[in-house]
């Protein structure tokens, strides 16, 4: 009897692993669609650049730049073309980002 429910919890415990696994997939950074080697994400495309006038500061009601409590610029955000959204610092590098919403 402690076999089977033994082996049921392993069972249990295995597929729930799984199912979070593939989850977590979409918003890994071993995904290529997340990664930083992926050229949508990198800076050096100029739609990420700090050199774009969209991701300016100085781009009056810029809603891509995100700010600290006083005010002051600490980085953007770029949609990507998926849904997501890439995150940088002032300087262009990349600090993260957030995937696509699934339905």
């Amino acid at each position: 009897m402690k076999t089977i429910v033994l082996t049921i919890l392993s069972a249990f415990f295995l597929l729930a692993g799984l199912a979070i696994a593939q989850t977590d997939y979409n918003s890994s950074p071993y995904n290529y669609k997340n990664s930083p080697s992926n050229h949508e994400n990198s800076s050096t495309n100029y739609r990420n650049s700090p050199y774009n006038y969209d991701n300016s500061p100085y781009k009056y009601n810029n809603d891509r730049i995100i700010r600290d409590n006083q005010g002051r610029a600490q980085g953007y955000a770029v949609p990507k073309d998926d849904g997501g959204t890439n995150y940088y610092d002032m300087n262009g590098k990349r600090q993260g980002y957030k995937p696509a919403e699934e339905d």
